[in-house]
């Protein structure tokens, strides 16, 4: 299945559409080759149906296959990997 989310190098930003052009981004900065996840946003008017964690794993997932590992200081995404033990081994420290 393809991966419906995509690095948005020039924003840097991982993005996934939703409707209407709205999207959801996960921001980043990269230091040390490390990809440091910063900030998770969903439109107010799509929250609470499971965006945000389909952004997740999607990120993660193109983390694993770009060969780094993730730096986790947005909040959302730390809760997100402590509560899925498969994308752990791409946590940094």
């Amino acid at each position: 299945m393809s991966n419906p989310v995509k690095d948005n190098v020039a924003d840097s930003r991982y993005e996934i559409p939703i409707a209407d052009g709205a999207i959801a981004a996960a921001y980043y900065r990269i230091e040390d080759n490390a990809v440091v996840l910063i900030h998770t946003e969903v439109p107010f008017e799509y929250s609470g149906q499971g965006i945000a964690s389909k952004l997740a794993a999607g990120v993660f997932e193109l983390i694993r296959a770009s060969g780094r590992k993730v730096v986790l200081k947005c909040p959302f995404m730390a809760r997100f990997s402590a509560n899925h033990p498969e994308y752990r081994d791409l946590v940094a420290g």
